[in-house]
């Protein structure tokens, strides 16, 4: 038992349970079969006994969404959170009180058990056989919404453009080089924003995105890719032309979610024409600031 054990009402007069909120793991794999979620059959003695949803519970007074729910999947399950890649926060908020569903994938689909009496099984099921399954009511009604967030999101920031785009305005004096969108990015400048983005955190709203809060992959394209990358942040030669920084927007796997930041028209029209979704440099640079 923790702090956050406990019945709350929230400002409707409903009551739920974890004092600080609750989260859980919505965990997916993408699969050659097709995407398949681990999902939890809640035992007898458990709150909706007998339905199927995703691991987790109350949240402690210290602990964020993400914390809670992988120490609630851990303590339920044998799922070692170590392997789980964190990729978007979906909220239910109800006044005063909040459940956040958080969204992660895994690279192989591990073989997962009960571990506590909460639980009476774990299974990995397809997305097409979930809404076949008895399930926790809450759980239920937003799975449609939960189903179109299981995305891996990809950040792709055209380097070249982001200088300029505002009205003229540079970014400030540690930004690119140059002020017409297409002129070359030097080195010391491309750390700075490698440095910037890597500090940039979730964000929210995510063009096309469903979840609230997307932790995006971010990949920086620019002529010279000699700068390497950081945690969460990589930086790849794109040579001149839309063409090839369309392969580049291009989604590469099915789960992907890729948002391209540029300004070029040209390469605006190929981004979105392979499938990937195209934000103005002034909303990132508006996230910068």
């Amino acid at each position: 038992m923790g702090d956050g054990d406990g019945w709350v009402s929230c400002d409707a007069g409903h009551r739920h349970w974890g004092r600080h909120g609750a989260a859980g793991l919505l965990l997916y794999h993408p699969g050659l079969d097709g995407p398949h979620v681990l999902l939890q059959k809640r035992t007898l003695l458990s709150i909706g006994g007998g339905t199927w949803g995703i691991l987790g519970g109350a949240r402690h007074s210290h602990e964020d969404a993400i914390t809670g729910a992988l120490r609630e999947a851990g303590e339920e399950s044998t799922l070692d959170p170590s392997v789980v890649r964190v990729h978007g926060l979906v909220g239910e908020h109800h006044g005063g009180w909040s459940y956040e569903t958080v969204i992660a994938s895994v690279d192989e689909r591990p073989r997962v058990r009960r571990a506590s009496f909460e639980t009476a099984a774990v299974a990995w099921v397809h997305v097409d056989e979930v809404p076949r399954k008895k399930l926790f009511p809450a759980f239920a009604d937003g799975w449609s919404r939960l189903r179109e967030a299981l995305v891996r999101p990809v950040l792709v920031v055209d380097a070249a453009a982001l200088d300029g785009t505002d009205g003229g305005r540079p970014v400030d004096d540690a930004a690119l080089d140059g002020t017409d969108g297409g002129r070359r990015v030097d080195g010391a400048a491309l750390v700075r924003l490698r440095d910037r983005l890597a500090a940039l955190g979730p964000i929210a709203d995510l063009p096309g995105a469903a979840a609230d809060l997307s932790y995006p992959e971010i990949v920086i394209a620019a002529d010279d890719a000699d700068v390497p990358g950081v945690d969460g942040v990589r930086v790849v030669a794109v040579p001149a032309g839309a063409e090839a920084f369309a392969e580049l927007a291009a989604p590469g796997a099915p789960d992907e979610h890729r948002v391209v930041v540029t300004g070029d028209p040209e390469r605006r029209r190929r981004t979105q024409a392979a499938g990937a979704a195209v934000a103005d440099p002034g909303w990132l640079l508006g996230l910068l600031s």
